[in-house]
């Protein structure tokens, strides 16, 4: 099947030969323009996207989807989870009592979030069961009456402490006690039961987790202090948070992951978009580099444009062989660069090869996911600027007087 006429002339242009050399290289430079950014451009939403999505999963296998306080405190929590598991979506409850400790061992302390739990229920709100590392979450509970509570802590704060399953450790809490000395903070020596790993540097290295009736002791605590929910779409968590909190007794006060965390993904998405803006220059570059090298063109095919133009040749035939020109610069960089960059995101995601400081960033390294959504957009944005980069030079050369052009060329 023979080319149209328009197309046939305008790839001749592209790949012009001998004398015409320069024209070529300048139409490839173009090209490797658009390469660039388009390439750049992927890679760059795909780590964003990676990151935000690693830290959200992660961030919801650590805590639950749904915090619901009651006001007047929850005094049979057991019932009160019954009752919110009838809500629609909630596929998941379990009581939590929240405080702040110190651990300490000969080696070292630190500050901990110690979280009391009941071990039969959390695995249904967090996945804490799933990544322990050593021990188990039944292991809270003391084997006989003589011996000690037990408490799991993070890998990180293990490693600090230097502590192995069954090894003890004091906590200190700001819940005091009176003695003969006065007031002094109260302390409990305490087994490592187990050691967990939920992917976070801010539990593996902070957080304890104790059973209820451990946790009221050391908090000061003589009830529940929330309920946990686990609902069945994350994005439905808002919803069933305020739809407990719109129950008609009014005892129900309630926040859900998104809000707990809507700074993180705004500074997150933020950085996405800035990112996205800069890289996307490149792009507009690679446009202007096009926008060059027909203008050039148009300059070195003047005499050519006008001998097509005495052949009968319209405006319209004129306008489109320059249009194609950069149509097919943008087509063809689009493609190679959405290739490349869909290429080189997968083997950095596959391998593991951008590290990121844990203390930081929360993650050890940079998963790449490509949304097609994002691919979608590049793409087309790459050729519609591509495209837009066409319309000034391609008029101009339909503008051309062949008469003018053959005179003085």
């Amino acid at each position: 099947m023979n080319a149209p006429f328009e197309l046939h002339v305008a790839l001749r242009y592209l790949l012009a030969k001998r004398k015409q050399a320069f024209i070529s290289i300048i139409s490839l430079v173009s090209t490797l323009g658009v390469v660039v950014g388009v390439m750049a451009l992927v890679i760059a939403l795909a780590l964003m996207t990676g990151l935000q999505r690693e830290l959200r999963d992660r961030l919801l296998g650590s805590t639950a989807h749904v915090f619901v306080w009651k006001v007047g405190g929850i005094q049979d929590y057991r019932a009160e989870a019954e009752k919110l598991l009838r809500q629609p979506h909630v596929t998941g409850a379990a009581p939590a009592i929240l405080g702040k400790a110190l651990v300490t061992t000969d080696r070292d302390q630190g500050f901990i979030q110690l979280k009391g739990i009941d071990p039969a229920l959390e695995s249904r709100v967090t996945d804490l069961a799933r990544s322990m590392r050593a021990g188990s979450l039944e292991a809270l509970d003391p084997p006989g009456d003589d011996d000690l509570p037990g408490i799991l802590i993070g890998q990180d704060l293990a490693a600090r402490l230097g502590v192995r399953p069954g090894d003890p450790v004091t906590i200190f809490t700001a819940n005091v006690i009176i003695g003969p000395g006065g007031a002094m903070p109260r302390a409990r020596r305490l087994r490592v039961a187990g050691i967990f790993s939920l992917g976070l540097y801010e539990f593996d290295s902070a957080y304890g987790f104790v059973t209820l009736p451990v946790a009221r002791r050391l908090v000061g605590e003589s009830e529940v202090t929330l309920i946990e929910l686990r609902v069945d779409d994350i994005y439905r968590a808002e919803q069933v948070a305020e739809a407990i909190a719109g129950w008609k007794d009014g005892t129900y006060l309630t926040e859900h992951w998104a809000s707990m965390n809507k700074s993180l993904f705004s500074a997150l998405w933020l950085e996405k978009m800035a990112i996205s803006i800069t890289i996307g220059l490149i792009v507009m570059v690679a446009a202007l580099n096009i926008v060059a090298s027909l203008i050039l063109l148009v300059m070195e095919k003047h005499r050519d444009i006008a001998i097509l133009k005495t052949m009968g040749a319209s405006r319209r035939h004129i306008t489109t062989i320059f249009m194609l020109q950069g149509i097919v610069i943008g087509l063809v960089g689009t493609a190679i660069g959405a290739a490349a960059g869909v290429a080189v995101s997968f083997v950095f995601d596959r391998y593991r090869l951008l590290s990121v400081p844990t203390d930081v960033y929360q993650i050890s390294h940079v998963p790449f996911v490509v949304l097609w959504t994002d691919f979608a957009v590049v793409v087309v944005a790459a050729v519609v600027v591509c495209f837009l980069a066409t319309i000034y030079p391609s008029r101009q050369a339909a503008r051309l007087d062949p008469a003018e052009a053959l005179r003085y060329g």
